[in-house]
């Protein structure tokens, strides 16, 4: 039996989210990627509250190549998540590979101040 792109990212998800969940002292930043964009929130699994968000959408983010954009974006949710006082984070890949866009992303918070 072979399993679908999708149906793999959703079972590497599950695995991984039994261990991560977010709590007010150290919430989760989440990482969703899509072809053209790529979204990260923080949340508290606790009370069940997406605590702030960014997107390559927002008009704050550079353009540039997925990767540039995905730092762009990494760094606007860690000032985000700065200026709501939080700074430390658990890292949720959400089912991709820490590769790419989404260590780019990570890498970008890390140098904005985030701690993970």
């Amino acid at each position: 039996m072979s399993l679908t792109k999708s149906e793999r990212r959703q079972r590497i998800k599950f695995r991984v989210r039994k261990i991560v969940s977010g709590t007010a002292a150290k919430p989760r930043l989440s990482v969703f990627r899509s072809n053209k964009e790529i979204y990260a929130q923080i949340i508290d699994d606790v009370s069940g509250v997406t605590l702030t968000s960014a997107s390559s959408r927002e008009a704050g983010v550079t353009r540039g190549t997925n990767i540039e954009t995905a730092a762009s974006v990494g760094k606007l949710i860690a000032e985000k998540a700065l200026k709501a006082g939080i700074e430390t984070v658990s890292f949720d890949r959400n089912g991709y590979l820490y590769h790419g866009r989404v260590k780019s992303l990570a890498d970008g918070a890390r140098e904005a101040g985030l701690k993970f």
